[in-house]
C-alpha cells in the first residue's frame, strides 16, 4: 500500500498535466459542478513545440468553454495551402475558420478561465505516481520531500506524448523500431506580419514545414521530418522559397521540438483513470489536428463523467464508469487517424503525393470538402461519389 499523506480536500477529478488538453478537461469538469485539481510541475504560462493552427472545431470548443481570446494574440485562417514545388493548391474552410495562435497565448487565456470557474491548480507539483490499484485513490505528489495523495473519484492522464502515468497504468503500446515511424518537429517563430490568411504547407524531401500565422504581427514555422537527428536551420534550407522569405526577420522564441510523435496506446481506460490529449495516444501532427481531438476527448470524457451517479460511500470509480469515454475516444480519433494515415501514406511516397496535390489544385471545391470533413462540419460522406470519382480521375490524369 501507498504511504503517502492525504493532502488537501478530495476532489471529484484530479487531473494530471495543465497543458491545453487537461486545462479543457478541467474547465469542463468544474462548468458540469464537478470539484476539480490539476496538477503540474511547471508553472505558467506552459509553452510546447506544435504548429499552434486551430481547426475549427476546436475553436468551437474553446468558445464554449468561455476561453476568450484576443485578437491581439491570434490571427484566423480560411483555409489550408499545399505547395510542392510549382504545384500549389488551396482549400477553404466551408463555414468557421481556423485560428492561429501562440501556445503561450493559448495556455494564459485557458489558465484564466479555469481560474474564473473555480478549478484548484497546482503549479509547480511534482506527481510522483499513482498509488496501488486500479480504482486508483489519487494522484501521489512530492510535497515538502515527502509524499502526499491528492484524492479523487477519478484520475485523468494529460502528461503529454511521452505519459509516464499512461506507462505506470499499463497502457501504453509498443515502441515504433524502423526509423521511418520515427518522426519528429521543431518550431520557432519569426517577427514578421503573416503574407497569408491561409495554413501553409511546403512539402520537401522526407521532412515539411508548416507555416501559421499566430498573430497580426508574428508567423510560427513548424517543421516535420523522418529519420535521425536534425535542426531548425538544416531542415529550413529544405525550403529555399521560404527561407529567403524569412531572411533577416528577427527571431522572437526559441526553438522547440518534440518526438518521436508517434505514440501507440492499447486503450484510454484502466479503472478510474483515463487518459486524454497526447497521453492518449498520438499518430502524426501532419494533419494539424492534435488539439481539436484533444479537446473533442475532454468534452467526451467529461459526458461520461458527470453522467453517472456515484454511491457516496465510494472513494474511486470503477471501469465501467468510463467506458463511455472508452467507446468515444475510438469514434473520435478513427477518421483524423485514417486521414493521418493516408497523409503518411502520401509523404513518403513523393510522386503520387505530387500528383495529388495537382489533383486537388484542380479540384478546389473537392479540397474544401475534405477540409470541411476533416475539420467535422461536414459528415464523411460529404465528399460525395460523384466527387471521389472526380478526385480519382484526376489523380489518374495527373500522372
Amino acid at each position: 500500500m501507498s504511504d503517502a499523506e492525504p493532502f488537501d480536500p478530495p476532489a471529484d477529478l484530479v487531473v494530471v498535466g495543465g497543458g491545453p488538453a487537461g486545462l479543457a478537461t478541467a474547465i469542463g469538469a468544474r462548468l458540469a459542478g464537478l470539484e476539480v485539481t490539476v496538477l503540474d510541475r511547471a508553472r505558467p504560462p506552459i509553452d510546447k513545440a506544435c504548429g499552434e493552427g486551430l481547426m475549427p472545431d476546436a475553436v468551437a470548443h474553446l468558445r464554449a468553454l468561455g476561453v476568450d481570446l484576443a485578437p491581439a494574440d491570434s490571427y484566423p485562417f480560411r483555409g489550408i495551402r499545399y505547395i510542392d514545388g510549382a504545384v500549389t493548391a488551396e482549400g477553404l474552410f466551408p463555414r468557421a475558420a481556423g485560428l492561429g495562435v501562440r501556445r503561450l497565448a493559448l495556455h494564459q487565456a485557458m489558465v484564466r478561465r479555469a481560474e474564473e470557474v473555480g478549478v484548484r491548480l497546482a503549479w509547480g507539483t511534482v506527481v510522483k505516481g499513482l498509488p496501488p490499484g486500479p480504482p486508483y485513490a489519487g494522484a501521489e505528489i512530492e510535497n515538502g520531500g515527502g509524499r502526499s495523495l491528492v484524492r479523487a473519484r477519478w484520475i485523468v492522464a494529460a502528461d503529454g506524448l511521452r505519459s509516464r502515468l499512461r506507462e505506470q497504468a499499463g497502457l501504453a503500446g509498443p515502441p515504433a523500431h524502423s526509423m521511418q515511424s520515427r518522426r519528429f518537429g521543431v518550431r520557432r517563430h519569426f517577427a514578421l506580419p503573416p503574407w497569408s490568411d491561409f495554413v501553409e504547407v511546403y512539402w520537401g524531401p522526407a521532412c515539411e514545414a508548416y507555416v501559421t500565422p499566430v498573430s497580426p504581427e508574428q508567423v510560427g514555422i513548424a517543421l516535420l521530418w523522418s529519420g535521425g537527428p536534425s535542426d531548425f536551420d538544416a531542415l529550413l534550407a529544405c525550403f529555399p522559397a521560404l527561407r529567403e522569405r524569412v531572411a533577416g526577420a528577427p527571431v522572437v522564441s526559441r526553438d522547440r521540438g518534440a518526438g518521436p510523435l508517434l505514440q501507440p496506446v492499447r486503450g484510454v481506460v484502466r479503472g478510474n483513470l483515463a487518459l486524454v490529449g497526447d497521453a492518449a495516444g498520438y499518430l502524426d501532427a501532419i494533419t494539424g489536428e492534435g488539439l481539436a481531438v484533444a479537446f473533442h476527448e475532454a468534452a467526451a470524457l467529461v459526458a461520461a463523467i458527470s453522467g453517472r451517479e456515484v454511491p457516496p460511500d465510494r472513494d474511486a470509480g470503477s471501469a465501467a464508469d468510463l467506458a463511455p469515454y472508452s467507446a468515444a475516444w475510438r469514434r473520435i480519433n478513427r477518421l483524423p487517424n485514417s486521414i493521418a494515415s493516408l497523409v503518411l501514406f502520401l509523404e513518403r511516397r513523393p510522386r503520387l503525393r505530387a500528383r495529388a496535390i495537382r489533383a486537388l489544385a484542380a479540384e478546389p471545391a473537392l479540397f474544401s470538402r475534405l477540409l470541411g470533413i476533416h475539420a467535422r462540419a461536414l459528415p464523411p460522406r460529404g465528399l460525395g461519389i460523384d466527387g471521389a470519382l472526380r478526385l480519382a480521375w484526376r489523380l489518374v490524369a495527373a500522372a
